[in-house]
């Protein structure tokens, strides 16, 4: 599994969202800067730069936001932060260790402040020094330090992270600490995880440990997951299994679940789970061996978010308890594709039951097929079928269908 780093995506967000947009920093800056109209020498230096920048010229860049800064207008902290990161990109660490400092003594609101600290983080980092994550002014630099240190030295960072957890810090840090833990390869790290999952002193912390089992979902993790599961007796930490089984791709877990739970509740959000992975043969099976209506209904929605058309179409045509044929109807409307379309449409024209013909104009509808409802109300003689027919047609919106309201007002 690829291991992702808060560093590395947060740095390249930035590249991306300050540098190609060019977010001026105006807002940020004393109010006699933010108040000087744009220089248009400071604004070609500036995007010169970072043109230079985005294609990998480092030198030029260096040389661009060096000249932009100088010029001490509404880009000059901008051009600082992004200097440091060129010359950081260049191998020139102290230079741009030099750069975050003039920084935040010549800007100290500026926006880029958050920014210039990360990049402090990953510099120190790769030359091996120690990162002290407690002595980090701002919380996304602390977690940043904390993974930084992760990646190096996990048996230092694992305490620092465990204090986190166990102290007063605000839910936010807390489910990131949780991310970097889940991140990790190390057995203790990994240990730690599985302690807050188990927990029950913290609900919302348990459920967020919960969820980074299931995206980090080896098999020990889901092996965990399914005891935890088979030995709570808090649905909401049942459910928060289930989803983190669905983010995990484990179809055979939540299959054997939906079979053995009692509670219907809990049956019905295994199925939902089953559902949003497309696990159309698991489905069947359950539809076949389930009695509960309930159950079966939900089944039915399943296999519309799965988008199992045949599978649909066949209990539309061979179930005899209306109201889970009309289920049936209905989620083939979800289900999506030409295949449902046309089955819709081949059962309203071998109905004569008025109640399930509306049900498949609804369903046509919720599908978007406004040319077979245009197709059907052409040729529909019963005044209630085509007034329901018009009355959805004049619902959307396409040249087919404005065609067709053109077509009644002409007659």
């Amino acid at each position: 599994m690829v291991r992702t780093s808060f560093l590395f995506f947060f740095l390249s967000i930035c590249l991306v969202s300050m540098a190609q947009t060019q977010v001026p920093a105006s807002g940020f800056l004393d109010p006699q800067a933010a108040a000087q109209k744009a220089n248009p020498r400071e604004e070609e230096v500036y995007s010169s730069a970072t043109d230079a920048l985005n294609s990998g010229q480092y030198d030029n860049a260096i040389k661009g936001f060096t000249e932009a800064a100088k010029m001490r207008g509404r880009r000059a902290d901008g051009a600082l932060y992004w200097k440091a990161y060129a010359l950081n990109k260049s191998a020139r660490k102290q230079e741009a260790l030099a750069t975050v400092a003039e920084l935040r003594k010549e800007y100290p609101q500026s926006r880029y402040l958050k920014e210039a600290g990360a990049l402090e983080i990953e510099i120190h980092s790769a030359a091996g020094q120690k990162v002290d994550p407690e002595n980090q002014p701002d919380e996304d630099l602390k977690l940043y330090a904390l993974d930084s240190i992760m990646q190096s030295d996990p048996e230092r960072a694992l305490p620092l992270l465990q204090k986190i957890l166990q102290g007063n810090s605000s839910a936010r840090l807390k489910d990131k600490a949780l991310f970097v833990l889940s991140q990790s390869d190390s057995d203790k790290a990994q240990q730690a995880l599985l302690s807050v999952a188990r927990g029950t002193t913290n609900p919302e912390l348990q459920k967020k440990a919960i969820h980074w089992l299931g995206v980090n979902g080896n098999e020990r993790n889901r092996q965990v997951l399914n005891e935890l599961y088979l030995s709570s007796t808090n649905p909401e930490v049942k459910k928060s299994v289930l989803h983190s089984f669905m983010i995990a791709g484990d179809k055979q877990r939540v299959f054997d679940l939906a079979q053995k739970e009692t509670s219907l509740e809990l049956k019905k959000d295994a199925i939902h789970q089953l559902g949003v992975m497309g696990a159309h043969a698991e489905l069947r099976q359950l539809y076949k061996a389930t009695t509960e209506k309930d159950a079966r209904e939900q089944i039915l929605h399943s296999m519309g978010i799965g988008g199992d058309t045949q599978a649909l179409i066949e209990v539309a045509n061979t179930e005899r308890e209306p109201e889970l044929r009309k289920q049936a109807i209905h989620s083939l409307g979800i289900s999506g594709g030409d295949e449902a379309v046309s089955a819709l449409a081949n059962m309203y024209n071998a109905q004569t039951d008025v109640d399930t013909k509306k049900q498949v104009i609804h369903s046509l509808f919720i599908h978007g097929a406004a040319k077979s409802l245009i197709d059907l109300a052409r040729k529909e003689t019963n005044p209630e079928l085509r007034q329901e027919l018009v009355h959805r047609i004049a619902l959307m919106h396409s040249p087919e269908t404005t065609e067709f309201m053109m077509e009644i007002l002409n007659k």
